[in-house]
């Protein structure tokens, strides 16, 4: 528990801090405050990337959030995975079927309110209100189940670079069409 504290803190950090260069921007421009920006934008794209695996690393072995970052960073450099992990689309088809659940929740809002002559306003609020309230609530329920998703597959992709032979003697018929598909897509980088 205490390594996932932690790595939330250091986010936290780090993004109270861009908010605050954020601030300082809008009020002037100076080159030392826009090279500052730069830094902690590489940094926060560093810490975001380390945390999600690292955060893997925590859950399944029980590291700590340090000692976790440097093991999954050595793995995959081990395997030659640093280009595959960075090119994961899977957060965003999940974020795409979370934007389209919270679109189907928010028409169904604006039927539901329309059929039970609920009015907001004007013509325009007493469709455009349902609508906005159901759009916020099902991309936000459909976002918590699909970080469920996101990070079960993190942890497939986690284990199965650490114990691929495992893999292949427990499901043989996955093990192999997950080789296969992903040798296509990265022939040079997926070296079993």
């Amino acid at each position: 528990f205490g390594s996932i504290c932690l790595g939330s803190l250091i986010v936290a950090i780090v993004e109270a801090t861009r908010d605050i260069l954020d601030a300082i921007r809008h009020r002037g421009d100076s080159v030392l405050l826009c090279c500052a920006e730069c830094f902690l934008k590489c940094i926060e794209m560093l810490v975001e990337y380390f945390n999600t695996w690292a955060f893997v690393f925590v859950g399944v072995y029980g590291y700590s959030f340090v000692d976790a970052g440097r093991n999954v960073v050595r793995l995959f450099r081990a395997r030659g995975w640093t280009a595959i992990i960075t090119d994961s689309l899977v957060d965003n088809v999940l974020f795409l079927v979370s934007l389209g659940v919270g679109l189907i929740t928010g028409v169904i809002a604006s039927i539901v309110a329309n059929s039970k002559g609920m009015l907001f306003g004007n013509e325009a609020g007493t469709l455009a209100i349902p609508f906005i309230i159901g759009l916020v609530i099902g991309f936000v329920l459909t976002s918590v189940a699909m970080s469920v998703v996101s990070s079960a597959v993190n942890t497939v992709i986690v284990c199965y670079a650490e114990a691929p032979n495992e893999f292949q003697t427990s499901h043989p018929e996955l093990s192999n069409e997950m080789r296969t598909s992903w040798r296509q897509a990265w022939p040079l980088d997926f070296k079993y």
